[in-house]
């Protein structure tokens, strides 16, 4: 459905340390940057399709309350881990991982990265 996402930064190199931290956990890894982006996704040639960067308009960015990417880990063990890097590299809790109630196997956890964007690291693979 998504071609890709993009997450607005005050502080790419903040950011950079955190995405570079929780990415590999999801079997990601950098793939693009630039002085104003970054870019991460599965090795190529498959489409890099997240990005974080300084807003093209030059205004500060600010997070959108009720907006969160939610990235697919293949394990529970995965989630864990993309929440245990977050933490070591900057980010803040939103959620620790564990069972929601949104479908019977819906494990997940939820960060805050260095600039306040909400994210989501789901494994809905029976354990």
């Amino acid at each position: 459905m998504f071609l890709y996402i993009t997450l607005g930064s005050n502080n790419l190199a903040a950011a950079k340390q955190f995405y570079d931290a929780v990415m590999p956990t999801l079997g990601l890894g950098l793939r693009a940057e630039e002085p104003d982006e970054v870019g991460y996704g599965a090795p190529a040639p498959d489409r890099i399709q997240f990005w974080v960067t300084k807003p093209y308009n030059g205004l500060p960015a600010s997070t959108a309350n009720g907006s969160m990417p939610a990235l697919v880990a293949l394990t529970r063990a995965a989630v864990d881990a993309f929440y245990a890097a977050g933490l070591a590299a900057g980010g803040s809790d939103e959620g620790a991982p564990g069972l929601r109630p949104y479908g019977a196997n819906f494990y997940a956890c939820y960060l805050r990265d260095p600039d306040g964007n909400k994210i989501s690291a789901v494994c809905e693979v029976p354990a």
